[in-house]
């Protein structure tokens, strides 16, 4: 049996999720899924999510993306799918 094949999503998420616990829900929600990368605060406002892992895996982050924590007002969740690259093991809250 062949493990599913390893991508890479680069996730911006804007709307109120700074200062509400975010990054602390997904980096939870992507160590509970198996996913390595990170997650960090932008300067204009948006969540910045770098994540590798199982195609399905990552979908299903993104779903749980869009609901937040229950004082984040998600807005617009944008995924651009990559090349894995990194080999990173683990998932970090950053900066």
């Amino acid at each position: 049996m062949m493990s599913p094949a390893i991508v890479r999503a680069h996730i911006w998420v804007s709307g109120g999720v700074q200062g509400v616990g975010y990054r602390a829900f997904t980096q939870r929600v992507a160590v509970q899924k198996g996913l390595c990368g990170g997650v960090r605060n932008l300067d204009d406002g948006r969540v910045e999510v770098d994540v590798e892992g199982s195609r399905p895996a990552i979908e299903s982050l993104i779903k749980s993306l869009w609901m937040g924590t229950p004082m984040a007002r998600v807005r617009n969740v944008q995924v651009q799918w990559e090349t894995a690259i990194s080999g990173e093991r683990e998932f970090h809250i950053l900066g």
